[in-house]
């Protein structure tokens, strides 16, 4: 999870999202734009799919039991 929330974070710094900040569209949608919204995806998707495959939390001996 680190390693996705780092990841994630350095493809939204300014210097890398410059780089797709062209007057070109894709559907209709500006680059810059399709870009944003295209790392947000897969980042909510990773997300996804990491916290399904984690085990779930047990608990710890002494809770619950008020």
């Amino acid at each position: 999870m680190l390693l996705l929330t780092v990841f994630g974070g350095l493809l939204m710094l300014p210097p890398l999202v410059y780089v797709f900040d062209h007057p070109i569209s894709h559907f209709g949608i500006p680059q810059i734009v399709f870009y944003l919204f295209a790392v947000w995806l897969l980042l909510v998707i990773g997300t996804g799919l990491l916290a399904h495959a984690l085990p779930p939390d047990k608990p710890e001996p002494g809770e619950g039991e008020r």
